[in-house]
């Protein structure tokens, strides 16, 4: 199986961005379901639990993740069904992760970024995202879940090259 990465760097006046893009084919309630609702999450990165909502901290389970860890996570942004951000803060550094949701004629483009990125994360942090995007299409369409070996340390000199 070839993977392709996705993943694409941008400048900000904050730093970097990295962004990544998956469209499909279902109305944008639906896509908002599979990122928000925790039975959902579970089939894809894991399942959350706590009080939603701007302002609030949510613990998510990383079921794919050795060891299955929960984290929390703050809910800066929640406007349904077209914006999603997260932040946690952890061993590993700042996340800070948003989803933003566009539906056109039958289709939902979900535009992913991990903002404020540091380009020296790229080449470990790269090919995780794009490894849990494609786990979150083929949990929309009953497929097989990818396996993270074929992401990494496949796709590694890619994001290593975006970071320069």
């Amino acid at each position: 199986m070839t993977i392709r990465p996705t993943g694409r760097l941008e400048k900000t006046p904050a730093g970097h961005d990295l962004v990544l893009t998956r469209t499909y084919r279902a109305p944008i309630a639906d896509v908002w379901a599979s990122i928000t609702e925790s039975e959902r999450t579970a089939r894809w990165f894991g399942p959350w639990q706590g009080e939603p909502g701007p302002g609030r901290t949510i613990q998510v389970r990383l079921s794919y993740e050795e060891g299955q860890p929960w984290s929390e996570y703050t809910v800066d942004a929640c406007d349904p069904p077209y914006r999603l951000a997260l932040s946690a803060v952890d061993e590993h550094g700042s996340w800070h992760l948003e989803v933003t949701l566009t539906e056109h004629e039958g289709q939902t483009e979900l535009v992913f970024v991990h903002h404020r990125i540091s380009p020296d994360q790229l080449p470990e942090i790269g090919p995780g995202w794009d490894y849990y995007l494609d786990a979150l299409g083929a949990s929309r369409t009953d497929a097989r879940h990818p396996d993270f070996d074929d992401y990494y340390p496949a796709l590694r000199n890619y994001y290593a090259g975006l970071a320069g």
